[in-house]
């Protein structure tokens, strides 16, 4: 079965504490770089930093 489009550039970003993957979101494929975010991690109960995980 083929991956669908909107499947191919989703990725999942984890918790750089308490390493939970928290949050998803689309990436561009040209984008060579790791995303990395301040987000609120709600196990924490506090802003941590968000990395790109592998699949």
């Amino acid at each position: 079965m083929p991956k669908s489009k909107l499947s191919e550039n989703l990725i999942r970003l984890r918790c750089s504490v308490c390493k939970r993957y928290n949050y998803y979101t689309r990436k561009k494929k040209t984008l060579e770089r790791k995303l990395e975010f301040k987000k609120y991690c709600r196990w924490c109960r506090k802003h941590t930093i968000h990395k790109e995980a592998k699949k």
